[in-house]
């Protein structure tokens, strides 16, 4: 299930795609989905507002990467708490939020294939 979330596959036939880029790193815009499967035609939004819930993933997300960043940090400063560290995090946090918007919204989609 891992493979297929992040090889942005469809969660009903896991053969179509859910993002029309392939590949998720080529995203420094708004990542553009798919309406239905191209292979199956499962809908993947199934009412408006649909995709409010994946906030919630895309903060877990977001949280664990800063837990990540401020883990790495600790290498390098010789504090523990350096103010220098909200700077690496913004950076991070920043960059990879294309990818967070993505991988949360497919994430989404496979916690609520069933309903």
């Amino acid at each position: 299930m891992i493979k297929n979330i992040l090889s942005n596959k469809c969660p009903n036939c896991r053969t179509g795609k859910i993002y029309k880029q392939k590949n998720f790193l080529e995203n420094w815009h708004k990542p553009q989905m798919h309406k239905s499967c191209t292979h199956c035609g499962y809908v993947f939004e199934k009412e408006p507002g649909f995709f409010f819930g994946a906030m919630y993933v895309s903060y877990a997300i977001g949280i664990i990467e800063a837990i990540m960043v401020v883990f790495a940090g600790t290498f390098y400063y010789e504090n523990i708490f350096n103010y220098q560290i909200f700077i690496w995090i913004a950076v991070v946090l920043i960059s990879l939020s294309s990818f967070n918007m993505r991988i949360s919204r497919i994430i989404w989609i496979y916690l609520l294939k069933d309903i």
